[in-house]
């Protein structure tokens, strides 16, 4: 029991020293590890070792115990930290932290996190190891320059006005993707682009270094780069665009200085795109004029060129229309020697230079100063001299200086004198009438028409109503048996038989008219332009803008407050020309401007704006005349109540010719190209236009009035509504009307003659014009042939039956002067019963002469046979005076007839072929001697006629 009682003290010391000796053990590793408590380090992007301040050290007090003082590792916590502590030496402690990765600076810049270090406790199994404290790790990322800057816009524009020098243009921005200050930094721009007035700054901004110009340069093409502060250049170099605006000036933009204008096309919108730049001015109302420039075409603009008295007629004016100023012709001529305006595009114009004046035949006027009449001028008159101007004036012919009414200019005034007749009051009574005109003295056409009715005159000026001034008074004329004189561009003085008082301008459209003129539209309708400027208003401006023209519409003026309704107007307006054949030519345009602006003093001012519109040259119409141009008639006819119709079948055609280019791969094709015969495609097309005069001249010898004349039925011009006038040189027929109804005038014209024994022709020219001849037709010549008979009354007899024989104008002519048949009775072989008129035209005198020629050899031929036959019948040819004889009882065979044929059938073919070669042998003879004087023709025909049967058997 006692060993089992120390037994159990035994193990009761032996559990006591096991516990003191783990006790004992406890207490090697006493201390825990010691870091520092913060930490600061540095990294690179592309490096993954930290340099760390202080340096990553861990004591442990434990040391140089093994295991206990020795560190083995560090702890980093945190969440996703891109780094790890390692230790380099346990017994030192030491260790470093690296990136696990790499690492971008421009993702995370800086990192933070905690890191412990712990020992390696009691042994190798790190058993009762030690923890330090928690140590904070601030950890800064380095940049590297890996990335280039890199502009933010891919171009850039800006707009500069000229003449102006900018402190800034624009700004080109440039960014750099590095995280750094030095890298991401952009420290310098640069403009690559050499010689450019432009400089850039390190900000960049653009500024130019020189005054730019429009006119130099639209347009700058810059080239900037940029670099950062680590002295990369940007990636991609950026475009820079600077356009040059010049200086904003107000005016009138967007139209064409030249608008061309096709005659026939209607209207033509001017402005179509124009717009006014007022440079953002607050502008309170704008007044603009647009003005069509003509006074050089024609009287002031253009007007149909027909004649004044045509245009009275026109216009709805009534008759008694005297016209003092015509355009030269065979009926009135007296106003050849005055110079014109040198063409017929426009108005037929006269000029007077001081030394030049006409007298106007007598009986042209017969307007008594008792009664109504109206005188009408057109007149361009340049600065008023001291000595009075004569356009009109009706003096004594001889003794006396007397002016019995004359229209004068003096000083710029317009007088009319009209000194009353003898009458038994001698009393004061209304003798000048003055006006005081600029229009008189501006060198501008202008229209005049006074209604006189004694006492009193009215004066209109291109529509408008002037009163006189002025109105002197004198004593009627003293009773005279002196006849007057009336003239034109000065006054006749009849005591010096002189002119006086000569005019100096430009005078067209003279004319006097019995009764007043006072029908305003008659007056208006003679002085309109048929040419002007018109405008069609948008509904939507139309109470915005205000619109005003003047009388003739050369000028127009618009005005409003808003600038876009004003736009809108201007691009609304047109140029019109209703002529159908225009004067072509150059009209200019002047668009002048007036703007009101809230602040006066710095109110904008437009300059005038200028173009001008061209009248293209219209396609000139070809007046053709055509008809019979040649043709014989009995002499009875002539003589009779109808006489002969010179035109029966006239026509008048008239036509406009265009070139058409020809079709170039159809030419190709068919070689055309080297042929340079190959011309264009010519293409005629009939057109329609009215006429105006077609006169009718003799050729030769003037008219006999005792024995010929050409008429016309009145009653007929009338219902045409055209006028005739006739002289010793033929007849004209005026007034504007169409085609048609001249031709059936004209055919109505006849020429009688009441002695046709010593006339065996007569020759007569058509020619036909319009616009008062600015075209003018061909000269169609008409010839007429007298036939004369030997045996009236036979001919009476057989006029029913012949022919008359015409030729038609595409065939020559062929003179048939002296048509005279000898009697037949005077050839004994020719049967009494037949009396026969031969009308030849040219083409059967070919074909007969060919005829006879064949005729001839055939009857030699015969003859030759028949002599060697033997046979007794024969026939000789006598060629020595060149004369046919042929017997017309002969009988023939035909060159292709069988001599065995009957002689019956002979006689009857030479019976049917008798007429003929006689027909034949009257042809040649008449064209041989037809150089012969007219007493040896008729002997001569009759030799010709003659048959000579002294050859002849039987």
């Amino acid at each position: 029991m006692r060993f089992r009682g120390n037994k159990q003290f035994a193990s009761a010391v032996g559990l006591v020293l096991g516990l003191l000796c783990a006790v004992e053990a406890a207490k090697v590793n006493k201390h825990k590890p010691w870091i520092e408590t913060t930490y600061h380090g540095i990294v690179t992007e592309n490096d993954d070792k930290v340099l760390l301040d202080p340096p990553l050290i861990a004591l442990d007090k434990d040391a140089p115990l093994r295991y206990a003082g020795e560190i083995c590792g560090f702890r980093i916590h945190g969440q996703n930290v891109p780094f790890e502590a390692v230790v380099l030496d346990k017994s030192t402690g030491e260790g470093v932290i690296r990136a696990k990765d790499k690492l971008d600076c421009e993702l995370q810049k800086e990192h933070t996190f905690t890191i412990q270090a712990y020992d390696c406790g009691e042994g190798p199994d790190g058993a009762n190891m030690k923890k330090s404290h928690k140590a904070t790790v601030h950890i800064q990322v380095n940049d590297i320059n890996e990335y280039s800057p890199v502009f933010k816009e891919k171009s850039y524009k800006a707009t500069v006005i000229e003449g102006k020098k900018y402190d800034s243009i624009l700004k080109v921005e440039a960014v750099d993707a590095d995280c750094s200050f030095q890298f991401s930094q952009i420290c310098n721009y640069e403009i690559i682009t050499p010689d450019v007035p432009f400089t850039v700054d390190k900000d960049g901004f653009i500024k130019n270094t020189e005054k730019l110009s429009y006119g130099k340069e639209r347009m700058y093409k810059l080239t900037v780069t940029a670099y950062d502060c680590g002295k990369n250049r940007a990636s991609e170099d950026v475009l820079v665009k600077i356009s040059v605006k010049p200086t904003c000036k107000p005016s009138w933009q967007g139209f064409n200085k030249r608008i061309e204008y096709e005659p026939g096309t209607g209207s033509l919108a001017l402005f179509p795109s124009m717009h006014l730049e007022t440079c953002d001015e607050p502008i309170t109302s704008i007044r603009a004029n647009i003005e069509l420039e003509t006074n050089h075409i024609g009287k002031g603009c253009d007007r149909d060129t027909y004649s004044e008295k045509s245009l009275h007629k026109l216009c709805g004016a009534s008759s008694g229309t005297v016209e003092l100023l015509p355009a030269p012709s065979s009926s009135s001529n007296w106003t050849v020697g005055l110079p014109t305006d040198n063409g017929h595009d426009s108005d037929q114009v006269f000029e007077f230079n001081g030394t030049q004046a006409i007298k106007v035949p007598d009986g042209m006027v017969s307007t008594s100063l008792k009664e109504p009449f109206t005188i009408s001028v057109w007149m361009r008159h340049g600065p008023g001299a001291h000595e009075k101007e004569t356009i009109l004036c009706n003096s004594d012919k001889t003794e006396m200086n007397r002016h019995h009414y004359s229209l004068y200019v003096h000083n710029c005034r317009l007088i009319l004198l009209l000194r009353q007749d003898p009458s038994e009051a001698e009393n004061y009574k209304p003798a000048e009438f003055h006006w005081k005109l600029d229009q008189a003295c501006d060198k501008e056409w202008h229209h005049y028409v006074l209604n006189v009715e004694f006492p009193t005159v009215s004066l209109f000026v291109d529509g408008t109503t002037f009163e006189p001034f002025l109105v002197t008074e004198d004593y009627p004329l003293h009773a005279s048996k002196i006849e007057t004189q009336l003239t034109i561009g000065a006054c006749w003085q009849g005591a010096n038989a002189r002119m006086a008082q000569f005019f100096r301008g430009n005078l067209a459209g003279l004319m006097i008219r019995s009764g007043k003129l006072e029908n305003k539209k008659v007056i208006d309708c003679l002085y309109t332009c048929k040419e002007g400027l018109d405008v069609q208003l948008p509904e939507e401006v139309a109470s915005a803008v205000k619109v005003e023209f003047n009388p003739n519409q050369s000028s127009l003026t618009v005005e409003g407050d808003d600038i876009d309704a004003l736009d809108k107007v201007m691009q609304h307006i047109s140029y019109l020309n209703s002529r159908q054949f225009p004067t072509p030519g150059i009209r200019h345009l002047r668009i002048s401007t007036t703007v009101k602006c809230f602040n006066e003093e710095a109110c904008v001012s437009v300059p005038d704006a200028e173009g001008y519109v061209m009248v293209l040259q219209p396609e000139e119409p070809k007046i053709s005349l055509s008809g019979i141009d040649h043709f014989a008639r009995s002499a009875a006819e002539f003589e009779s109540q109808e006489g002969v119709t010179l035109f029966p079948e006239l026509r008048i055609v008239s036509t406009i010719t265009r070139e058409v280019e020809a079709d170039t791969e159809s030419e190709a094709a068919e070689g055309a190209d080297d042929d340079p015969t190959v011309q264009e495609t010519v293409v005629s097309e009939e057109i329609m236009h009215n006429l105006d005069t077609c006169e009718v001249t003799v050729a030769g010898d003037e008219l006999d009035g005792e024995h010929e004349s050409l008429e016309l039925d009145v009653s007929q011009l009338q219902q045409h509504g055209l006028e005739m006038s006739s002289s010793n040189l033929g007849l004209v027929v005026t007034g504007v009307n169409t085609m048609a109804n001249y031709e059936q005038v004209l055919h109505l014209i006849r020429y009688k003659n009441w002695h046709t024994e010593a006339l065996f022709d007569r020759k007569f020219k058509l020619v036909c014009s319009e616009l008062n001849g600015r075209y003018i037709s061909n000269d169609f010549k008409v010839e007429v042939n007298v036939i004369h008979t030997a045996n009236p009354v036979e001919h009476a007899n057989n006029a029913m039956v012949q022919p008359n024989f015409i030729n038609p104008v595409h065939h020559a002519s062929v003179d048939l002067s002296g048509h005279n048949l000898v009697n037949a009775h005077q050839a004994s072989v020719v049967p009494s019963a037949a009396t026969i008129v031969i009308v030849v035209c040219v083409s059967f005198l070919v074909f007969m002469i060919i005829l006879g020629v064949f005729r001839i050899r055939a009857a030699h031929q015969r003859t030759m046979r028949d002599q060697e036959n033997g046979k007794e019948n024969e026939m000789d040819w006598d060629d020595s005076a060149l004369t046919i004889t042929v017997n017309p009882m002969e009988t023939y065979k035909d060159q292709h007839s069988s001599e065995e044929e009957e002689e019956e059938e002979e006689e009857s073919e030479d019976g049917e072929e008798e007429d003929d070669i006689t027909s034949a042998e009257s042809e040649s003879s008449e064209d041989e001697e037809g150089g012969e004087p007219e007493d040896q023709q008729g002997a001569s025909r009759q030799q010709q006629l003659e048959w000579d049967d002294s050859t002849l058997t039987y």
